[in-house]
């Protein structure tokens, strides 16, 4: 009974988006296995394990992608040397990205939120590919995000975490953990990072990475009383991050406001408590209720040359779930309500686009599993919006197992979104851009709500090849839009134009996975990726820009046998990049003009680590180890402050080859 409690109690407030299905997801992630992947669970969703995190130089969560098959990773532009992510062929603001199931990267921190929770801090990454469950909310389109950090009541004492990179990155993490009684536990997280050095590999006078620094702190509690049905969490977290960027020569004291050098600056500073309590009836262990709640404050100040950009968002969210079932545990339900408020204050260089958005919504999720080969959940929500009205959101997910290690799903679901076009496409304030709002008659800057549907099958079948183990799998997704806050850089290279879809703009996404265990330890994962995604532009049709048809991943690893403690661990990765739709600048002089076309490129990356005991281990690694650099990062380099200055656009890296190396030590 008592694990019941426990088990369900966790359950209830922080692992996957699918209640009724955690049990299960809790069981799996205790296997020694990098991704995992249930042929249970009713949703397409993948684990990323903590043994996966530790395979490449993963600082941060935009960073723990690159080994992942799901999850396309881009650089966002020339000069921040921010990640950007993909899942679909469709950027982060479609994902709906969570921690511990309360929505984390949105609104004002689109742009580098990914890149404000360590790598350290990461228990696991759940990855759900098509629309989402409606109990975390209506905006989720091409997927959802979790990630669960480390638990106070089942994490070590200590954990030192140091790391140093060929690029003049240091970053150092520790991790304190106490026990404060048998039912109370805290951690304390300090995480710090700082670029020291400037770096211009390819010579064109701009950084190639910013300089900066940030501090990073996390402070939770966690209560658990078996006898009760009792378990709560409570976190307090404050991060300051600093980058500067621009030409090599800028001092920010000096330059600043002028045209003497370009520059820029992002001052991000961010404040969050969350809390969670669940309730298991204790007479009832399939009955619980949980009550969660986050407040947040984010505030960025930031230039880009001459323009200004400032947006401070504060929000509190709050959500009451109910878990039960129906006669018999084949039958559940999950239902509940939630509140959102969120307040803007956002300035574009004079422009004030401040505003207030808020939103009450209940959802009910019907799950029928059959405990052998058939399961089903159907979802719906209605929210009543300030900004987006009365609306209604469906969500159907369907799983078949019609052999042994076969399985076969189904998702169909709608999503709405009120798009930040500034937050959201930051890069392009690094450019002489003009920014024009084309349409004026809607709520969220003049613009009508995002409106798309997803539907998605999958099918994945495990095997024996060789008498090795082997695994198998494809998948298709379609995204079609309704409406479309349409980013246009196909018109003028002088120009950025927001406006309401005029026309039709749909995402196909067909995913092929071959993973095979080659020998003993040593493991094969490839996956194939081929994307058609085309938005009717002012110009026409055109493929979406900086979005690769075909991909190609590749990853092997081994690792030898522990041998009291002691062991070497090997990973490489091998991404080939297709080509892609660049922005339209034919009207530039022809030195300051793209291709239609980028050139398709391969990066590669490894890594050795070598375990000495349980408590120590030390790791070196190389990213980019080709040195594959983008021959033209900047359009109008020499005359930044002309007319057709343009850092935004990168459609592979800017910095070339780059070797780190680190430790990590525990105390147990």
């Amino acid at each position: 009974m008592h694990k019941n409690i426990m088990l369900l109690g966790m359950i209830l407030l922080s692992v996957t988006a699918f209640s009724q299905e955690d049990l299960q997801e809790v069981k799996v992630t205790k296997k020694q296995k990098g991704i995992k992947k249930s042929y249970t669970l009713t949703s397409n969703t993948a684990v990323i394990t903590s043994k996966e995190l530790l395979k490449a130089a993963c600082c941060n969560l935009a960073e723990s992608f690159e080994t992942n098959p799901s999850i396309d990773v881009n650089f966002s532009d020339a000069l921040t040397g921010t990640k950007q992510i993909k899942m679909l062929g469709l950027t982060s603001p479609y994902l709906m990205i969570t921690e511990e199931n309360i929505p984390s990267v949105r609104g004002a921190s689109q742009a580098y939120g990914l890149s404000f929770t360590p790598g350290t801090w990461i228990e696991s990454v759940q990855i759900t590919k098509g629309a989402g469950s409606v109990i975390n909310g209506y905006e989720s389109i091409s997927g959802q995000i979790n990630t669960e950090l480390l638990k106070p009541l089942s994490d070590i004492p200590f954990f030192l975490n140091a790391y140093g990179s060929t690029d003049a990155r240091f970053e150092l993490n520790t991790h304190f953990n106490k026990k404060l009684s048998d039912k109370w536990a805290t951690s304390l997280f300090v995480h710090g990072n700082t670029r020291v050095a400037k770096n211009d590999m390819n010579n064109d006078g701009f950084l190639d990475n910013p300089l900066g620094k940030q501090i990073n702190i996390l402070n939770r509690y966690q209560y658990y009383d078996p006898e009760s049905g009792l378990v709560s969490f409570i976190n307090f977290r404050y991060m300051n991050d600093k980058k500067q960027t621009g030409e090599v020569d800028f001092d920010k004291d000096v330059d600043r406001g002028t045209t003497n050098h370009w520059g820029s600056e992002i001052n991000t500073e961010r404040f969050d408590v969350s809390t969670k309590i669940g309730y298991v009836f204790k007479d009832m262990p399939y009955q619980s209720i949980g009550f969660q709640n986050a407040f947040n404050s984010h505030n960025q100040n930031s230039y880009f040359g001459l323009n200004l950009y400032d947006i401070k968002q504060n929000s509190f969210y709050s959500n009451l779930i109910f878990n039960s079932i129906i006669n018999n545990t084949k039958h559940k339900f999950t239902t509940g309500l939630n509140f959102t408020y969120d307040q803007y204050q956002e300035f574009v260089n004079v422009n004030d686009y401040s505003r207030i958005d808020n939103s009450v919504g209940a959802f009910f999720e019907y799950t029928y599993d059959n405990t052998d080969n058939f399961s089903l959940i159907l979802g719906g929500r209605v929210d009543n919006h300030n900004r987006l009205g009365f609306f209604v959101t469906p969500r159907l997910h369907m799983r078949y197992n019609p052999w042994k290690n076969g399985v076969i799903r189904f998702s169909a679901g709608r999503g709405k979104r009120s798009a930040n076009i500034f937050a959201e496409n930051q890069q392009l304030f690094a450019s002489s851009r003009t920014f024009s709002i084309l349409d004026t008659n809607g709520k969220i800057y003049g613009l009508n709500p995002e409106i798309a549907w997803n539907y998605g099958i999958s099918f994945s079948q495990k095997f024996r090849l060789f008498n090795k183990n082997a695994e198998a799998g494809f998948d298709f997704y379609r995204t079609d839009f309704q409406n479309q806050a349409v980013v246009d850089l196909m018109q003028s290279p002088q120009d950025v134009l927001f406006y309401n879809l005029k026309g039709s703009s749909f995402a196909n996404s067909f995913q092929l996975e071959f993973n095979y265990e080659l020998i003993h330890n040593l493991n094969l994962r490839t996956a194939y990726k081929y994307y058609d995604i085309q938005t009717d532009y002012l110009r026409g049709t055109f493929q979406r820009p900086l979005q690769a048809k075909h991909r190609f991943l590749g990853n092997l690893e081994y690792e030898t046998t522990s041998d009291n403690g002691k062991q070497w661990k090997f990973d490489y990765t091998f991404n080939w990049t297709g080509n892609q739709q660049l922005p339209y600048t034919a009207s530039n002089p022809t030195e300051d003009q793209f291709p239609d076309f980028s050139p398709a490129y391969a990066v590669m990356n490894a890594q050795v680590t070598r375990v000495f005991s349980d408590v120590f281990e030390v790791y070196i690694g190389g990213e980019n180890i080709g040195n594959y650099k983008q021959q033209k990062a900047i359009l109008g380099a020499d005359d930044p402050f002309g007319p057709n200055f343009d850092a935004s656009v990168a459609y592979a890296p800017i910095f070339g080859q780059m070797y780190y190396a680190g430790l990590r030590f525990k105390i147990k």
